[in-house]
């Protein structure tokens, strides 16, 4: 089976509340554009993000809104912030590390939700029934190329409002030579 790559930089998730302190009660983000996901999209608007260590400027916004904030970076912007996170399917965050973040109105002190993204596969629910997967089934992804490797672990996320894609981060996608829209072929099953 063969699934297009979508490369996943670091960007944030925000509740409300935390929109409404970074930009001002009753925010709306304003669409850059549509992303590959259904109603999923990039915002105009950026942040910074602030770690022991250091600062990352002009981090994007994905939209709509969320009931908790998080931050999905890669590994490298890990060091460069010093904070720890785990890798972690979207929306886990319980035992992640936090950052401050900064918008034009205010602040934010993030206890939690920093993570690095697990890597994993968009299945539409007809992809599903077509390639024998389910909802949180484990498959191996194979690049191939100059850089070729094989990804473990690749969780499958299954839904009718999803459009089939694998998505890894820059330092994943750097790694095997790949860059958004490339293909990569998925090896077998881990039910």
């Amino acid at each position: 089976m063969r699934v297009p790559v979508g490369i996943s930089n670091r960007h944030i998730h925000l509740s409300r509340n935390d929109l409404d302190a970074l930009f001002g009660e009753g925010y709306e983000l304003n669409i850059l554009k549509d992303l590959s996901q259904p109603g999923q999209y990039a915002s105009k608007e950026v942040v910074t993000i602030v770690g022991p260590k250091g600062k990352i400027e002009n981090v994007r916004i994905l939209g709509p809104v969320r009931r908790e904030t998080q931050v999905e970076i890669s590994r490298t912007d890990s060091f460069a912030l010093g904070v720890k996170p785990p890798v972690r399917d979207s929306g886990l965050l319980v035992d992640t590390p936090g950052v401050k973040i900064i918008g034009p109105k205010g602040e934010v002190e993030l206890e939690k939700g920093v993570i690095l993204a697990a890597r994993h596969i968009h299945f539409h629910t007809s992809d599903a029934k077509e390639f024998g997967v389910k909802d949180q089934d484990r498959v191996r992804v194979q690049v191939g190329g100059e850089r070729g490797v094989i990804f473990e672990n690749v969780l499958a996320r299954v839904s009718e409002n999803y459009a089939l894609e694998f998505h890894v981060d820059t330092d994943e996608a750097n790694a095997a030579g790949l860059k958004n829209g490339d293909e990569v072929e998925v090896l077998y099953y881990e039910n």
